[in-house]
């Protein structure tokens, strides 16, 4: 079920977005593996989810193949790289499954929660805004991260755009299914809102002027910042708190709380630190946040 395809219609931006994660990816290469420690001996309950895949041997595992820093494909390995990635990484380990034997397969914004509610994927780690209305359909272990919405736009920022309020009569791009792209049709109406699959065809509009912003979370619009070459900037004036989950079946209680556990343990082990610092961390500069507690709802 391994993802090798990467889509045709990804542009050139992308590809230059690939380059600039893998070299900073290699350059951390050793600290990355150390975060995709495998366990030599599992004991998990018959019959639960945990017992099924370390059973199986292999996890299927939904990711963003355009975002740079946490999850963008390789396009030399046709495997995607990215404190997404890694993330999901510790979660196989301690299943017992070496990375390997993950088969990734791509989620975009819209298609996360089918592929989680028709089995298509196992898990989802794919910068997935945890809220209300996806709780109603799928489950959510984490957040793992906290990140916010914010606007790219063009260098030098020849709209004055400051802020959300500056998008009326603005041409806007963000990704359809997304929790940014729903906020700008529900508190910014007035925002001329334009949608795709992926984010890298926004910044294309972008770059080639057809927009007049990008928004999106604000590590997201980083790491597509950091590889335009100064074509673009980012406003820095976030206005939401976007917590990132790991979405699974609902109602599988017990796995939720296994991989909330492991969560845990990857904050105090520095595991999780070290997924940051050779991905995310290493593209942008930024150095790792403070973990968020995971919800035992």
């Amino acid at each position: 079920m391994r993802t090798t395809r990467y889509a045709a219609t990804l542009a050139a931006t992308a590809i230059v977005l690939a380059a600039c994660s893998s070299e900073a990816g290699n350059q951390a290469e050793d600290e990355a593996e150390d975060t995709a420690a495998v366990a030599t001996e599992t004991n998990f309950p018959e019959g639960s989810t945990m017992a099924e895949l370390s059973e199986a041997g292999t996890i299927t595992v939904g990711t963003k193949y355009d975002q740079p820093g946490f999850g963008l494909l390789d396009v030399r390995s046709q495997d995607p790289e990215g404190f997404d990635v890694e993330i999901a990484k510790i979660i196989a380990g301690e299943l017992g499954i070496a990375e390997g034997d993950i088969e990734w397969t791509e989620t975009v914004s819209a298609n996360r929660e089918p592929f989680i509610q028709n089995g298509q994927v196992d898990i989802v780690v794919a910068t997935y805004t945890i809220n209300d209305a996806r709780k109603q359909v799928v489950d959510f272990a984490g957040p793992y991260y906290v990140a916010g919405q914010d606007i790219m736009v063009a260098e030098g920022n020849p709209e004055g755009i400051e802020g959300p309020e500056d998008l009326a009569g603005k041409t806007v791009c963000s990704v359809e299914g997304s929790t940014p792209a729903q906020r700008i049709r529900t508190d910014y109406p007035e925002a001329q809102l334009v949608t795709y699959d992926v984010y890298s065809k926004c910044a294309d509009d972008l770059r080639n002027d057809n927009v007049d912003a990008v928004t999106t979370d604000n590590v997201i619009l980083t790491g597509l910042v950091e590889g335009s070459d100064g074509a673009f900037e980012l406003v820095g004036n976030p206005f939401t708190e976007e917590p990132y989950g790991i979405g699974l079946a609902k109602g599988d209680t017990e796995f939720r709380n296994f991989i909330n556990d492991v969560l845990e343990e990857a904050y105090e082990d520095g595991r999780w630190q070290e997924a940051w610092d050779s991905t995310a961390g290493a593209i942008t500069g930024q150095e790792a946040p403070e973990p968020p507690a995971v919800d035992r709802y």
